[in-house]
């Protein structure tokens, strides 16, 4: 340790880099096993807190982040995510960089689609 960081809120050694290089593992799994979803109130049960993690993956991971964008919900199933067939899941961008994914439920029989939940990335500061 230098003299220069001996009042750093965390010491480290110059030599040493400040963050870590590589990671070892996947970056943010999106589920740590197969997992089979049968109706609306698994979906909204378990999607929340995974899609959280799908969210925090397309922040961060490129090559993620673009295959989400074109099928979202072949990217969830080749990670070990499966649907009801009634139940769809549309990634939506706009015009800004916050990042939508919306969860839609057809009822069958019917045409249209209605609208489950969906989750949003916010940035919010405070004072």
């Amino acid at each position: 340790m230098s003299e220069n960081n001996i009042n750093s809120v965390v010491p480290y050694d110059e030599g040493e880099p400040l963050a870590p290089t590589q990671n070892d593992g996947p970056p943010l799994e999106i589920v740590n096993q197969p997992l089979q979803i049968h109706n609306r109130e698994e979906v909204r049960q378990f999607l929340p807190d995974i899609l959280g993690r799908v969210l925090a993956r397309v922040w961060i991971d490129t090559a993620f982040h673009d295959q989400f964008s074109e099928a979202p919900q072949e990217t969830l199933e080749e990670h070990g995510l499966f649907l009801p067939e009634n139940m769809s899941i549309e990634y939506q961008r706009g015009n800004t960089d916050r990042p939508r994914i919306v969860v839609y439920e057809r009822p069958f029989g019917s045409r249209f689609k209605l609208r489950i939940f969906y989750l949003q990335l916010v940035m919010m500061a405070g004072r």
